[in-house]
């Protein structure tokens, strides 16, 4: 089993008096409430944290994209990317990931390239659509976001693999492009792709993508193992298509991301991570609620998650237990962990990240050894 750790980079300040009267913060949050030198803190603490994922011996760091919102600072994952990059040696950076629906696709190429040789191929590189909220921020029309995508990383997987080539599109033109540098993976970095709905499972299976699903998104944990069986099976069905992107993968990787909170008991890692998980929720995903696309648990139900095992929290002995029993019923080959959330202090993030590498991985992976 591979461990990823999924960060969010949320502004580290709490600005829960803002919201007045109402349960989410104000959108949009004017300029005047941002703090640069909290700002600057938040980036380093974050920084050290990935450093450490390092030492303690996990797969990767999770890097992603949002923007205008202090639920998170990531708004260029590559660029945070290339930070890690020199303050790590041996974790994987999973973009994941790119919004390819929103930006200009060559640029994206170029970038994730550098990425790739600047971590001397460390990369791995996900692609992703975004939110409703974002798509109104960069002026583009939720209606196309299917067909920019899969325009974008036609563009995108072409230029890391063809001597030169040109491409006439709906959205992008452009004529004799050979781009420098190229990835230092070849073909290319692996793809992965986040989902959360039936559709796309099928669609990105057959595309060859690599990907995670999110435990809470689902009705039941046997529903979570029935789409991770489907995409199996229509990976598999289309393992020998020409053309497909991954075609260098024999087998997908598939994983359960998931909430972990970690620490000496039950009782004390409950009581740290319920009102994080309360700021996480209540700071993002009721903006779905506000799109009439409820799929997301109401936040009172945080005991509910963890008693249903789509939150794993609680003592090192605990966590243990129920990831050995989700790791058996899902046949999932990673974790892509959710261990920084909400508003949880770095003391407790730190703490949760050491006792799950140390007490809880070795049961399950024969981790890098630790140097710390």
């Amino acid at each position: 089993m591979k461990v990823f750790v999924f960060d969010l980079l949320a502004y580290d300040a709490n600005l829960d008096h803002l919201k007045g009267a109402e349960t989410e913060l104000p959108y949009p949050l004017a300029g005047r409430y941002f703090d640069r030198d909290i700002a600057m803190r938040t980036y380093e603490e974050h920084l050290d944290a990935w450093e450490l994922l390092d030492k303690l011996g996990y797969d990767g760091v999770g890097f992603n994209e949002h923007h205008c919102s202090p639920y998170g600072l990531m708004n260029s994952p590559n660029l945070m990317a290339a930070a890690a990059a020199q303050r790590t040696k041996n974790l994987k950076l999973l973009i994941y990931g790119n919004l390819l629906p929103l930006h200009e696709p060559l640029r994206l190429a170029e970038e994730l390239a550098m990425i790739d040789c600047l971590s001397k191929g460390r990369l791995i590189s996900g692609f992703a659509r975004g939110i409703p909220r974002e798509y109104q921020v960069h002026n583009v029309a939720l209606s196309e976001s299917r067909a920019r995508f899969e325009e974008a990383y036609d563009i995108i997987t072409r230029a890391w693999t063809e001597e030169v080539f040109s491409y006439e599109g709906k959205f992008w033109q452009m004529k004799d492009v050979a781009i420098w540098p190229r990835p230092y993976q070849q073909p290319y970095p692996p793809l992965w792709y986040p989902t959360s709905n039936v559709e796309s499972i099928s669609y990105m299976a057959g595309q060859g993508f690599h990907m995670a699903i999110s435990a809470r998104h689902w009705p039941s944990f046997p529903q979570v193992c029935e789409a991770l069986a489907l995409y199996r099976r229509e990976y598999a069905l289309h393992r020998d298509d020409p053309g497909r992107l991954n075609a260098h993968a024999a087998e997908p990787f598939l994983g359960l991301s998931i909430h972990i909170h970690v620490a000496e008991t039950d009782h004390k890692a409950r009581d740290q991570a319920r009102p994080a998980y309360a700021a996480f929720h209540e700071n993002f995903t009721r903006r779905y609620f506000e799109l009439g696309m409820n799929k997301y648990p109401r936040v009172e139900d945080f005991d509910r998650l963890v008693d249903e095992e789509k939150v794993l929290c609680g003592s090192p002995e605990t966590v243990r237990g129920v990831l050995g029993r989700i790791l058996e019923q899902s046949g999932a080959n990673y974790i892509m962990g959710a261990f920084m959330f909400g508003n949880l202090s770095s003391e407790h993030e730190q703490t949760s990240l050491e006792l799950f590498a140390r007490e809880v991985m070795p049961a399950f992976a024969e981790p890098r050894a630790a140097v710390v």
